[in-house]
């Protein structure tokens, strides 16, 4: 799933959501200069918002076609799995990770972290959890439950997004402690919100986790019923995301 992805790289640099910059911010405040790695670059959507703060943004990217978009929207990008990527002596402020450190090994990504920082560089990892209207909600797992039922895409709509991402800031802090090399992990947290209209919504969401391998009728057939719980809703809905992350600094 991890290397699906880059199956439509444009629409996911088009139809997924940035993070917030309050975070960006923080994260350049509490780092000790501008050199960044992003650790799964993708198509190089927040290693754009850290350049536009006047960080140099350096991607590490496993798939080749969401590198290759990711130059052309001006980033510089190897391509590689982070595990197995080498810093060749060079060292950064930061290293950062936007809805991608859950494909990473988290003990060996925050040992390899902790060889590319310099020492009181920070890792951060971070996910944007999502929550649409309650009763949106019932309809999409209504949706999911007929035609992907026990799919990973179902269960997202059975349980709160704040909770499942947990779990991954948890599993990230314990491999920043397990690497030896870090202060104590912190978890910060981001609130704000995105209007959707159906169309924004469908256009994102084969781009998801648990949508990028399906057959296209059965993908057809999600996209018809997740629209028609929209036009239910009135055409539209405004997602609630949380931000979530896990952070340390390297002794």
């Amino acid at each position: 799933m991890a290397e699906s992805f880059g199956a439509d790289a444009d629409r996911y640099d088009r139809a997924r959501p940035g993070y917030p910059q309050d975070l960006v911010d923080r994260v350049v405040a509490a780092s000790p200069g501008p050199d960044v790695v992003d650790v799964g670059t993708g198509t190089g959507i927040a290693a754009r918002q850290f350049q536009a703060t006047g960080c140099r943004v350096l991607g590490v990217e496993p798939d080749a076609r969401m590198a290759a978009l990711a130059r052309r929207r001006g980033l510089s990008v190897e391509v590689a799995a982070f595990e197995g990527w080498e810093p060749a002596g060079r060292a950064f402020d930061a290293v950062v990770s936007g809805q991608a450190w859950h494909w990473v090994d988290p003990v060996a990504g925050a040992a390899k972290a902790a060889r590319t920082l310099r020492p009181g560089g920070r890792l951060a990892v971070f996910w944007n959890a999502g929550e649409p209207p309650a009763g949106l909600m019932e309809a999409f797992a209504g949706v999911y439950s007929r035609v992907l039922p026990d799919s990973l895409a179902a269960r997202q709509w059975t349980m709160s997004a704040g909770d499942a991402y947990a779990a991954l800031v948890l599993k990230a802090a314990d491999g920043m402690r397990a690497a030896s090399a870090f202060g104590a992990p912190e978890e910060w947290r981001f609130t704000w919100e995105r209007d959707y209209t159906r169309d924004e919504w469908l256009d994102q969401l084969p781009t998801t986790g648990g949508h990028t391998g399906l057959p296209a009728a059965r993908l057809e057939e999600v996209l018809a019923g997740v629209g028609a719980a929209v036009d239910a809703a009135g055409g539209g809905f405004t997602m609630r995301y949380t931000t979530v992350v896990a952070t340390a600094v390297r002794t």
